[in-house]
């Protein structure tokens, strides 16, 4: 990775650029994450690019540029794009019925209480959409342990599409004989929506998940580190998860030579499933910072990236959102197709811009766009869950405290 050499030419302080070395270190050094690495980018050029700690604690393997990570929910913007690829070919409307090309979700129905025989659903009021699908607000949610409803159905029916639930056409099948958990449109929850959009990629294509964004993005971009799993000559280069738990901050909850990613995986996971490196990482982010074209490779027209990166939402999240886990905040944000969209930086409390977008991963990786300022920003570490430390925020003020002009 190629770091310009005078950071100031493009409006940044290199002394206060320099101030997330020493905030990196501390947070490995204190034990709270096992690694972290950070790009910042302005006009498309590296202005600044570190890495601290390890990928490996235990085998005191250190994390490098080119460590393969999760990505987890990162992945979503992915799958967007393989989406709007397809809409931009006449595949399909976004407000088509989902059910047009999955007839499993045609009739869904809606929750209202019980369970088993004594359950009680009603028809619901609207079809899902793709639209819907691609804006969290199709109904559907994620399963947690140990609870009823709609939630425990994801559990018990292995809905969320981790690397073992089964074929994609399988998990997509009995996703849609679990009622909904609202109905379509009428507001706004993080969910599985996009394990669902993987599918619809399969379907509209005729091409499995995996080589669909290997034919039509992944190659077209130089990604070769990203796929669904771990080839075996890259097993060195693939890092540890940890957890933070009340008993410890750091412990290990998947080693990298003990993952089901370290070989071919069973079920492709549109929303979650990706590994991949800051490198092809940050390609992906350049092709849509430069609306739709990256190293002579265009992937989406610059109308399509705007439609993705604008607020489809009424307002901002807290209109229409719940208070459940995600990675956003609520107040002052909106969503757009895969990603979301600062919309009030006062009501959100946080530096930066209205109309930049960003989304994270359950590992605590991060990355945003900012194009008032075409400013660039990757986070990368492995610590779950994303919400154990205010990361993302401390990362904006040292960010952008740097820019001078």
């Amino acid at each position: 990775m190629v770091v310009h050499p005078d950071p100031e030419k493009l409006g940044l302080s290199p002394a206060r650029l320099a101030r997330i070395e020493p905030w990196m270190q501390k947070y490995v050094d204190g034990g709270r994450l096992p690694g972290a690495t950070t790009l910042v980018a302005r006009h498309g050029k590296v202005v600044f690019c570190e890495t601290r700690g390890y990928g490996d604690l235990e085998g005191k393997k250190p994390l490098t540029l080119d460590s393969i990570m999760r990505f987890y929910s990162m992945t979503k913007p992915i799958t967007a794009v393989a989406i709007m690829m397809l809409y931009e070919q006449g595949c399909f409307q976004l407000d088509d019925p989902l059910s047009d090309f999955i007839p499993a979700f045609k009739n869904m129905r809606v929750y209202r209480s019980g369970s088993g025989d004594n359950m009680i659903t009603t028809p619901a009021t609207t079809p899902i959409t793709i639209h819907h699908l691609l804006t969290h607000t199709a109904g559907l949610t994620y399963g947690v342990e140990n609870q009823g409803g709609v939630p425990g159905m994801y559990k018990e029916q292995r809905t969320d599409f981790y690397p073992n639930d089964g074929p994609l056409p399988s998990v997509v099948d009995r996703l849609a004989g679990i009622p909904l958990e609202f109905n379509p449109g009428s507001r706004w929850e993080y969910s599985v929506s996009f394990g669902v959009l993987g599918r619809l990629v399969e379907v509209v294509s005729g091409k499995p998940l995996d080589i669909y964004l290997k034919e039509n993005i992944f190659d077209p971009l130089g990604m070769a580190d990203t796929g669904f799993f771990v080839p075996d000559d890259k097993h060195d280069r693939f890092v540890s998860l940890y957890q933070c738990t009340p008993d410890a901050p750091l412990v290990l909850m998947e080693s990298a030579t003990d993952s089901p990613l370290m070989g071919p995986v069973e079920t492709l996971s549109g929303g979650e499933g990706l590994v991949s490196t800051l490198k092809d990482y940050f390609c992906f982010i350049e092709m849509l910072r430069r609306k739709g074209e990256f190293n002579g490779q265009r992937l989406l027209g610059r109308k399509s990236v705007a439609l993705m990166t604008c607020n489809h939402m009424p307002g901002d999240l807290a209109d229409m959102g719940q208070p459940t886990f995600c990675e956003t905040t609520f107040e002052g944000m909106g969503f757009g197709l895969g990603m979301s969209v600062l919309v009030d930086p006062a009501k959100a409390k946080i530096l930066g811009t209205p109309g930049e977008y960003a989304w994270g991963g359950y590992a605590s990786t991060a990355f945003w766009v900012d194009p008032k300022e075409d400013l660039t920003v990757i986070f990368l570490t492995q610590l779950i869950p994303s919400s154990t430390y205010p990361i993302r925020r401390e990362l904006r003020v040292l960010t952008y405290q740097a820019l001078v002009g």
